[in-house]
């Protein structure tokens, strides 16, 4: 294998973690997982608020139906993974986190900081 192909698959790998992860599926793998080993009960916390809206800034995330928790209540998605409870951070903590430096917090808002794109564009530059 030649380091271009190699390096080709670990960038799907990683891509498809990534995916799985928003999506739910890596939460509900590990909720299984810890009952399994004979827990009584699973609790999940997120470091992040929820992923709602698409990224066009870094985290490739071109449509909502990618992200479970645009079409999901926290509820739902507790249910869906298998967890006794399930709580996210507070969108309101990232600035405190950022200690006043400007970011992006569109992915969890919906207030974007310029004009995005209103169709899929997932395949724009293949």
């Amino acid at each position: 294998m030649t380091e271009r192909e190699n390096t080709n698959m670990e960038t799907d790998l990683e891509q498809e973690k990534d995916q799985k992860a928003k999506s739910g599926e890596t939460a509900g793998e590990e909720t299984a997982k810890a009952e399994a080993a004979g827990a009584e009960e699973v609790h999940v916390r997120i470091s992040s608020p929820p992923f709602l809206y698409p990224c066009y800034f870094g985290t490739d995330v071109p449509s909502n139906d990618q992200l479970i928790a645009h079409s999901h209540t926290t509820e739902e998605i507790r249910r869906m993974i298998g967890a006794d409870s399930l709580g996210y951070m507070e969108i309101e903590k990232l600035a405190g986190m950022v200690d006043g430096l400007k970011y992006c917090d569109a992915c969890f808002s919906g207030r974007y900081p310029m004009p995005v794109p209103d169709t899929d564009i997932s395949r724009a530059f293949e």
